[in-house]
Parts: structure tokens; C-alpha cells; sequence
């Protein structure tokens, strides 16, 4: 059975003019445990609503979202908390990093919400992505790059079984970017942990055996392309 399996999804907004705009209408998607895929999508093709959608971030209009043999829309709210809690990982592109928290600490408040603080799992995490002389510091104190590994250290704090990644290098340049990258997936595939990452960047999806064209999977932008 696939970790995660998404069945006629549908996600409107409404805009300005008080019309509905489709976002997502997808018919399915699945990913298996433990593998790493990219997805290809533009500014703005709703890569970051579908993956709010499966964190359960944000409802959704229809269709079924099925993560770890779990339907997320049909748990109340505090059961869609706490499956995410112990089953995803999320690396946000601005990194969302508590500025008056250590790097430990941050880490720390990822695990609050799973099995529970690990003090020491946390500073071997911050070790495995090179921070290890820099788990008191907070993040003013810290480059964007190094902000970024502490993001990667908290998405993987409860050992989850997917990481989503959004843009997860889109505030860094070329060359660390693609360091941040193979570190992404170099501690997933440590933790057994899937990856499914969005981006536009070329240069970065080139590096994924497995890419998606998120206009090929949603009839949405599709009917957008041809009206």
C-alpha cells in the first residue's frame, strides 16, 4: 500500500470578483514509503496549497487524502495534529524558525507535538547536518544557509515517515543550494524517511530520478491552459 494516495482532490478559492477558482483537481497521486520525488510546478500552480493539503494544513473541497493508511479529512482535528505530528516532516522555503529559540531548542519544539522532547536525538540531528558548535546560537545569529539546516534537523525530529519540502532552496544560491539539497536527501534516505520536494528550479529537479509535472497531474491547470 503507498504511503500516501490522493483520490479526485479538489481545492477552490474564491476571488476577488466573488468567482470560484479552481486550484487543485487532481484524479491520483501516490507515493511510496521511502522513495524521494520532485515535483515541477510554477509560481503559483498551487505546489504549496496541495502540499497544505496533505499535511492537513488546510481542507480541502473534495476527494480523499490517505496518508499512512490514515483518510486526514475524515479525523477531527486533533487526530489530523497528531498524525502529522508523528508522520510528517515539513521543510518550509522561509524556514519558519522560532527567532528567541536555539537551534536545539527549535528542534526541540518540533518534537513537542510527537513521542516527545529528545534532548539527545535533537543535538545528534544538529551534529548530522554540521551544526554541532552552533546549537545555542538562534537563528539572527545564523546564515540562511545554516537557518536552513536547522530546518532540516526539526522536519526530521520525530523521525517521520514522509518530509515535504517546498522550495526548500529557493532562498539560498546555486551552489548551496544544491548542497542543501543532497543534505535534504541524504538524512531522509538515514531516517528510511520518503521525500516529496517542490520546486520550479530546472537545476534542482534535475537531480531527482522521479519528477511529476504538477500541470500534468492537475486537470485544473489544465482547463486554466486551454481557456
Amino acid at each position: 500500500m503507498a504511503l500516501l494516495s490522493i483520490r479526485d482532490l479538489r481545492k477552490t478559492y474564491r476571488a476577488p470578483d466573488g468567482s470560484s477558482l479552481a486550484v487543485l483537481d487532481i484524479p491520483r497521486f501516490e507515493l511510496e514509503g521511502a522513495t524521494q520525488v520532485a515535483l515541477r510546478g510554477a509560481s503559483g500552480s498551487g505546489k504549496t496549497t496541495l502540499l497544505h493539503a496533505i499535511a492537513g494544513i488546510i481542507g480541502v473541497d473534495a476527494g480523499e487524502i490517505v496518508l499512512d493508511d490514515h483518510n486526514l479529512h475524515r479525523l477531527t482535528e486533533s487526530e489530523r495534529d497528531r498524525l502529522r505530528a508523528r508522520t510528517l516532516g515539513y521543510v518550509f522555503q522561509t524556514f519558519n524558525l522560532l527567532p528567541g529559540f536555539t537551534s536545539r531548542e527549535n528542534v526541540e519544539l518540533g518534537m513537542l507535538f510527537g513521542p516527545g522532547v529528545d534532548p539527545a536525538f535533537a543535538e545528534q540531528l544538529l551534529e548530522r547536518v554540521g551544526l554541532a558548535d552552533r546549537m545555542t546560537y538562534r537563528p539572527p545569529q545564523l546564515s540562511i544557509g545554516q537557518q536552513q539546516r536547522v530546518a532540516v534537523a526539526r522536519a526530521l525530529a520525530n523521525r517521520p515517515k514522509l518530509v515535504l519540502a517546498d522550495e526548500p532552496t529557493g532562498n539560498l544560491d546555486v551552489r548551496r543550494a544544491h548542497e542543501a539539497l543532497a543534505l535534504i536527501r541524504e538524512v531522509c534516505a538515514e531516517q528510511n524517511a520518503a521525500l516529496l520536494l517542490v520546486s520550479h528550479d530546472e537545476s534542482i529537479l534535475a537531480e531527482f530520478e522521479t519528477v511529476h509535472d504538477l500541470a500534468e497531474i492537475n486537470r485544473a491547470l489544465q482547463a486554466e491552459s486551454a481557456s
